[in-house]
C-alpha cells in the first residue's frame, strides 16, 4: 500500500517471519514494491486485487481511467471507500477490465506473481467473484478462497452476502483446482492504543490453530508496516501495523517460528503444486 509496507515486507520476509505478501497494484508506492520483487526472486509476492480506496486523503483511482460510466468512482474520481459502494455502483465488466488490468500491470512489472487475493474482501462479492476466478483459472495461480463466508475471518465488508450465495464459488473455485484454506486469520484493527500485544498474542492465535485440523492451511492476512508515514496515512489504525512491524521483527519471535512450532507455506508452494495438479488432470 504504501513505502512503509514494502519496508516491512522486505525486512520480515528477510526475517522468515512472513512468508508473502500482496501488492495493491494502483497504489502509489507498487512501482517500489514490483522493483524490490525483481531485484530479489525470493520473495513471494502476490497482487491484492483492489476496487477501494478507504483512507482519508491517502486515495487511489482505477488503471483503466476514472469514467463515472464504469461505476468504479466516487464523486472525486477515486475508487469508492467501501465495498457496499463498490457492489452497489460498479459496473461488473468494468470492474473485471479493472482487475484484469491490475494483473496486466503486474506482470508487466516483471515480477513472480504467486498469487491473488482480495482487498477488503471486495472481490469475493457475488458480482466480482466470478471474475475473480476467472483470473485465477487463466493464469494458473491460487486465489484466496476459504472453505465457507464464515471462514473469512475479514468478512465485515461482505454484509449480505450469504453463505448460499459464496458456496456456488467455492465450488467453483474446487473445480478450476484452487486451493480451499481452512480459515482466514486477520490483524485486530479494533484494538485500541492503550491495549499493548506482545509476541504471545500471535503465538496464541496460531497455537489455537495448530491445535485444530491439521489437514488444511490457513491464512494469516497480517499488516505490518515501518513507521514514518503510515501515521498520517492512517491515524486511527497505524499502531496496530507498527506494532506488528515491530513484532514479527522481534529476535525471540523469529527463532519461535524457526523452530517449529508453526509450519508455514508459501504462495509460491501453492501455485507451484497447483499448476502440477492441473497438468496431471
Amino acid at each position: 500500500m504504501c513505502h512503509g509496507a514494502n519496508v516491512a515486507f522486505a525486512d520480515l520476509s528477510a526475517a522468515g517471519t512472513i512468508t508473502s505478501g500482496s501488492v495493491m497494484v494502483p497504489c502509489p508506492w507498487f512501482s517500489e514494491a514490483a522493483e524490490m520483487a525483481r531485484a530479489n526472486s525470493s520473495l513471494d509476492l502476490g497482487v491484492h486485487l483492489t476496487l477501494t480506496a478507504e483512507k482519508l486523503h491517502y486515495r487511489w483511482s482505477p488503471l483503466i481511467g476514472s469514467s463515472p460510466t464504469s461505476g468504479l468512482v466516487d464523486d472525486d474520481g477515486y475508487m469508492w471507500r467501501d465495498v457496499a459502494s463498490a457492489r452497489r455502483n460498479a459496473d461488473p465488466s468494468a470492474a473485471f477490465e479493472e482487475m484484469q488490468a491490475q494483473m496486466e500491470r503486474a506482470f508487466a512489472s516483471g515480477f513472480d506473481v504467486t498469487h491473488i487475493d482480495a482487498h477488503m474482501g471486495g472481490v469475493l462479492a457475488p458480482e466480482f467473484c466470478g471474475e475473480y476466478l476467472r483470473l485465477a483459472d487463466r493464469y494458473a495461480i491460487p486465489a484466496l478462497m476459504t472453505v465457507s463466508l464464515s471462514a473469512y475471518g475479514p468478512n465485515s465488508h461482505l454484509a449480505g452476502v450469504t453463505e448460499s450465495q459464496f458456496a456456488e464459488f467455492v465450488q467453483e473455485a474446487s473445480r478450476i483446482g484452487v486451493p480451499l484454506v481452512n480459515r482466514v486469520l486477520e490483524t485486530d484493527f479494533s484494538r485500541p492504543l492503550s491495549r499493548r500485544i506482545s509476541p504471545e498474542t500471535y503465538k496464541t492465535m496460531f497455537a489455537e490453530v495448530a491445535s485444530g485440523d491439521h489437514n488444511g492451511w490457513y491464512f494469516a492476512a497480517l499488516h505490518p508496516n515501518a513507521p514514518g508515514e503510515v501515521e498520517v496515512i492512517e491515524p486511527d489504525h497505524s499502531h496496530v501495523r507498527t506494532d506488528e512491524y515491530l513484532i514479527f521483527g522481534d529476535s525471540a519471535y523469529s527463532e519461535w517460528v524457526r523452530s517449529g512450532a508453526i509450519r508455514t507455506a508459501t504462495m509460491r508452494s501453492m501455485r507451484d503444486e497447483m499448476r502440477s495438479a492441473r497438468q496431471r488432470s
